[in-house]
């Protein structure tokens, strides 16, 4: 019998199957990406609630090399068209969600890529002999494929088990017309961006907003992590610290209970206070507490495991399920191989997950070498070839210690520079005399510093051999040899980023290649 089955069914028409499904018709794939809705990029025509993204978009940035521009734009997908930049698209810091409803599907008709729209998938199988991923939509059709990538985001929301959650308004459906809380006491359940921003929403009507969670607020200008409360959201805790009526709990909802009148009466046990207790009266009860994967539509057989509180699915380092061979994920769903220290929950960093993601496809199905190019192995060219990429490349830049560039060894005096892998993927080291990786990477215990904070100490821009010490944002070079420990050279940050000085950047590298060379036995 003929075999019809897809290389590839991608569930999603979000940035990242989107992203994929540019990448595999590139490569001449057979594939169908499978979206819910009649159009692109469902999930942005509701949230985030209040319209406004927090990704952001900056037009300029004083240069116009494409691929540093991208550093400063979280929003575009990846292509060889300049015109499906998303920056063509808004000219606000903070776009707005409608702009990437627009965007998404221009991305989808420019790059004639291949999507079945109102194809909600209700069951993943295998067929039996084959393996073949079966994946049958609510209207009763069933694609086949050798290969499952999902990429439907967490489109369930994930709500903690409080007696009484049901009877509050989830984040997804409550209203967010501000008149509507004139006056009122509204409690609003999670201490993340969704959170805030729905309390900055009511600050001008509401009478009393107390925002609460288990967990300390943690802001992202401290940790890099752009998930933690972002600057655009915080205004709130300026109502709480200079006393207009509004406050963070920091403790757990024990119980929320609905009174006759449609009011409330919240348990919650202050953390601050050794779990002291109180029953405090609201008007309304908002949750907000993040969202979750959907693994409903797998069936037995092909299930995969689940990680942190079964939010996200267990990964490999090459984005395939940890027990279900040839079903991979892609973007926010890979977020468990960096969760809340990276960025691929987010299109900025996901679009370079997604490209690795192709490569490692074809890598592993289509027989293609991984991208990558010939220099010598001398301590002069190597030095300039990693600074070089670190100065420009996007990718390093967005997946900060999680996707590297490596240069394997030939043994003959060559050398091949390959860009964007996983770090953890490259297995031993190459070789008898192993291999270089090449990230760029925050230091130990950043998020602990106050940056803004003058009494810290810092090291001097031009202080190389300090470089270890350093917080920011810097490049990492390790040699990788079978036996050994690797060998780590820092390159010491620099305020803009231009790691181009002979004295405190070029020359310390080389000299660390240099030592590096001599330690391989001949």
């Amino acid at each position: 019998m003929p075999d019809n089955a897809l290389d590839y069914v991608v569930i999603g028409a979000g940035p990242a199957g989107l992203q994929l499904g540019y990448f595999l018709g590139k490569a001449g794939r057979s594939y169908s990406i499978l979206e819910a809705g009649p159009a692109p990029g469902t999930f942005f025509r509701t949230f985030p609630r209040h319209r406004q993204l927090i990704s952001i978009n900056k037009r300029y940035t004083g240069t116009d090399d494409p691929e540093l521009n991208l550093r400063m734009d979280w929003n575009s997908l990846l292509s060889d068209d300049p015109a499906l930049l998303f920056t063509r698209y808004s000219d606000r810091y903070f776009p707005e969600a409608d702009d990437m409803v627009r965007y998404l599907a221009d991305f989808a008709a420019a790059c004639d890529l291949r999507v079945t729209y109102d194809a909600r998938v209700s069951q993943v199988t295998r067929a039996p002999g084959t393996g073949h991923f079966l994946v049958t939509d609510e209207r009763g059709r069933t694609h086949e494929a050798r290969r499952l990538v999902v990429a439907t985001g967490v489109s369930r929301p994930n709500i903690p088990p409080i007696p009484g959650i049901e009877t509050a308004e989830p984040y997804g459906t409550f209203s967010t017309d501000p008149s509507g809380y004139v006056n009122q006491r509204v409690l609003v359940i999670g201490k993340g961006n969704s959170a805030f921003e729905t309390a900055d929403s009511l600050v001008e009507t509401a009478a009393v907003i107390h925002v609460a969670g288990p967990s300390s607020i943690r802001m992202a200008w401290r940790t890099h992590f752009v998930g933690n409360l972002r600057a655009v959201n915080n205004n709130f805790l300026d109502t709480y610290q200079l006393k207009s009526q509004n406050a963070v709990l920091d403790g757990d909802v024990r119980r929320i209970e609905r009174q006759a009148d449609g009011s409330y009466l919240v348990t919650v046990s202050f953390a601050r206070a050794d779990e002291v207790t109180k029953d405090i009266p609201y008007d309304r009860v908002v949750v907000c507490t993040g969202f979750r994967i959907d693994a409903s539509i797998f069936s037995e057989e092909c299930r995969p495991d689940l990680t942190i509180n079964d939010r996200f699915p267990a990964l490999t380092p090459a984005y395939e399920s940890v027990n279900v061979p040839d079903l991979y994920f892609a973007g926010t769903l890979t977020q468990s191989r960096d969760f809340k220290r990276g960025t691929s929950g987010f299109i900025h960093g996901f679009r370079y997950g997604t490209r690795a993601l192709h490569r490692i496809l074809e890598n592993r199905y289509h027989g293609a070498g991984w991208p990558g190019h010939e220099l010598p192995a001398d301590p002069e060219a190597l030095a300039a070839a990693v600074l070089e990429r670190v100065n420009r490349s996007s990718a390093l830049w967005q997946q900060f210690g999680l996707l590297g560039d490596v240069v394997v060894l030939d043994g003959h005096g060559g050398a091949r520079y390959l860009e964007e892998l996983p770090v953890d993927l490259e297995g031993p080291p190459i070789g008898d005399g192993g291999h270089f990786t090449i990230t760029l990477e925050y230091g130990p215990e950043h998020d602990k510093v106050d940056p803004f904070d003058i009494g810290v100490g810092r090291i001097r821009q031009n202080d190389a051999e300090r470089a270890a010490e350093g917080h920011y944002l810097h490049p990492v070079v390790r040699h990788h040899r079978a036996g050994a420990p690797p060998a780590v050279h820092h390159v010491t940050e620099n305020l803009e980023n231009e790691w181009t000085s002979r004295e405190t950047h070029v020359e310390p590298l080389r000299a660390f290649f240099a030592r590096q060379a001599a330690s391989i036995p001949a």
